[in-house]
């Protein structure tokens, strides 16, 4: 990366359209007095033209993008579209080729990134070290409090205490017993949940959660990342990764659209969500349904015979 976070171009309150000609945007009174400031406080993750390239191919280009402190926003997009390899570049294991990143105050170049992963946490259903197989879901909540695979001593009582509601909360407490190895997909996607919130960081990643679930572990994990918003507990800003609409629970409040490692689109979902620019990014034509602050995509048998001859 070149320079230091001068200002903040863009706040997490713009919508901007890249995919039908020129941008629009919008910015409200108290985001632009904050980006003429230079300031980064309210937001937890402040990112200003943003680039990966990979040999010769752009893996993400020209993201512009501001999550405020606290909510709970979704990264969506087709395959290859770039919402992973942002992820990485925000939890500090991709760096960048250019642009300016800021997460958690912290400006990327100036501060320890091992220091600042300490504050975050990234869950993915697959990449990360299975536990040993004698370890019980209780176990595997623990080590989130250590960063370990294993469990090498005896917690102490209060954050035994703290697993234990912990589990409770994603759904777990029946099976906290259970050999990890024995959970379904959807009990140890919950389960990893659970021993990402022991350290109660300020940021939580989440990749693709509901990756290769059935229907009803799907829901699941979304009842358990709503729950985080209707607690009253103190919550981390959480960062949901998904190709899919009908994955971004009520809580969603922000969503970005990337295409092809740009941004497509970003701002509220009822800004964002529209048949029109999701058939567009999705080379697909759809349908938004909304109901009960959820979304959901329909395709219609007729548009198949189409879809097949376009491949």
């Amino acid at each position: 990366m070149t320079g230091r976070l001068s200002e903040l171009a863009r706040s997490g309150l713009i919508c901007t359209l890249h995919w039908m000609g020129p941008k629009v945007e919008t910015m409200d009174r108290s985001a632009a007095e904050g980006a003429g400031n230079g300031r980064s406080d309210g937001f937890a993750i402040v990112a200003r033209g943003v680039g990966v390239q990979k040999e010769d191919r752009w893996i993400l280009k020209d993201v512009d993008w501001t999550v405020p402190t606290g909510a709970c926003v979704a990264i969506l997009g087709p395959n290859g579209s770039g919402k992973s390899s942002l992820a990485r570049v925000i939890s500090g294991y991709l760096w960048p080729t250019e642009g300016e990143v800021s997460v958690l105050g912290e400006v990327f170049g100036s501060v320890n990134l091992h220091e600042l992963r300490e504050s975050l946490r990234l869950v993915q259903p697959i990449g990360q070290a299975e536990p040993a197989p004698e370890m019980t879901a209780l176990q595997v909540a623990l080590t989130g409090a250590f960063g370990t695979v294993g469990l090498y001593s005896e917690p102490p009582g209060e954050l035994r205490a703290e697993a234990e509601r912990l589990l409770g909360v994603v759904g777990l407490r029946s099976v906290m017993g259970h050999p990890y190895r024995t959970l379904s997909n959807g009990e140890r996607i919950r389960c990893l949940i659970a021993r990402a919130l022991v350290r109660k960081p300020r940021l939580l990643l989440l990749d693709e959660p509901t990756a290769g679930l059935d229907l009803l572990a799907r829901e699941q994990v979304l009842a358990t990342i709503e729950s985080l918003f209707r607690s009253g507990d103190e919550r981390p800003t959480v960062v949901l990764i998904t190709h899919h609409l009908e994955e971004l629970p009520p809580a969603v409040s922000r969503v970005m659209v990337l295409d092809e490692g740009k941004v497509a689109a970003e701002g509220t979902p009822e800004e964002v969500l529209t048949s029109e620019l999701l058939s567009a990014v999705y080379r697909c034509p759809l349908d938004v349904v909304q109901s009960n602050g959820r979304y959901y995509s329909r395709v219609s048998p007729g548009a198949w015979d189409a879809l097949l001859a376009s491949g």
